[in-house]
């Protein structure tokens, strides 16, 4: 039970929620400009501006929108690079990723309901160029998952307060998908990819779209969080743990007495930028219970 601390509280549960309704609206808005209007034998040709707007002006709508109720990650490779970079728990990122495909799938559900079944078509279903071979296809998500996330780490940084990370973040997706679109589709998103899939039942090369960005994801944050902008507190934490613990007194290995509570080593965790935070905990914290505080950051 320790392991779900902080998971059983009403502000987690509407972290959750949040994370399920941007997720609707995100696959909603950007799947229903893939959809071709044409008349009869005459369909219109993809065009490759509006998705690639429609998808990162969603983003920065619901980035705006939620991210001070759940940090708006939209991304279950996003919730994963940040339980590796120590912002969230594995545990809070369960219900975080399933909240994000179920929001997904019924996105897109509701697309193809509200959709006349003749113009339907794929549904915005990512699928590899006929032109690439699959391992192309999954070095081109994880390189735009990896630039994505990347500005996601940067544009939330509390140490550079000048920002506003919707507009990067949203800029960062349009780029994305205006390189990638005629590669892979342009994912860089696993429950995005998900939400169609599920519905059309169309599975072709759909581990791509969950090992590609997961893999740029990670490495992204970090390289981020470990490599370029590290934080001094935990970086000098770290390292006098591992001096306490390789020194020796009497031919024995002395063992660590670590200082800090538990709380004060979660401080130590990177906390998110303007649009950013929620304590999950902290209605807690005051009301005396013994609880940690949790930081979420944006998508």
């Amino acid at each position: 039970m320790v392991a779900f601390k902080g998971v059983w509280t009403q502000p987690f549960w509407r972290s959750v929620s949040g994370e399920f309704i941007a997720m609707l609206i995100f696959v909603l808005l950007g799947l229903g400009s893939t959809i071709s209007w044409g008349v009869g034998d005459s369909p219109q040709p993809a065009d490759l501006l509006r998705i690639s707007l429609c998808f990162g002006l969603s983003i920065v709508t619901m980035v705006h929108c939620f991210g001070h109720i759940s940090g708006a990650h939209l991304n279950p490779a996003v919730t994963i690079a940040f339980v590796c970079t120590r912002r969230i728990t594995l545990a809070k990122s369960l219900f975080y990723i399933i909240a994000q495909c179920l929001g997904a799938i019924s996105g897109a559900g509701l697309l193809y309901i509200i959709t006349p079944f003749n113009l339907i078509g794929n549904l915005g279903v990512t699928m590899v160029n006929e032109r690439l071979s699959l391992g192309h296809g999954l070095l081109v998500e994880i390189l735009i998952t990896f630039q994505l996330v990347f500005c996601i780490s940067a544009s939330c940084d509390p140490k550079y307060k000048d920002k506003y990370p919707p507009i990067a973040i949203g800029i960062s997706v349009i780029i994305g998908h205006l390189f990638a679109i005629n590669y892979t589709g342009a994912s860089m998103n696993p429950a995005r990819s998900l939400g169609p899939a599920v519905i059309l039942w169309n599975w072709k090369s759909h581990w791509i779209y969950w090992v590609g960005p997961i893999i740029g994801a990670v490495c992204a944050a970090t390289v981020y969080d470990y490599i370029y902008c590290p934080d001094n507190d935990l970086k000098q934490h770290l390292k006098e743990a591992i001096t306490k613990a390789t020194q020796k007194t009497k031919g024995k290995y002395i063992e660590v007495d670590d200082c800090r509570s538990q709380a004060d080593a979660e401080d130590l965790i990177l906390k998110s930028g303007t649009v950013h935070v929620i304590d999950i905990d902290q209605a807690e914290s005051k009301k005396g219970k013994d609880s940690a505080s949790e930081i979420l950051s944006t998508v």
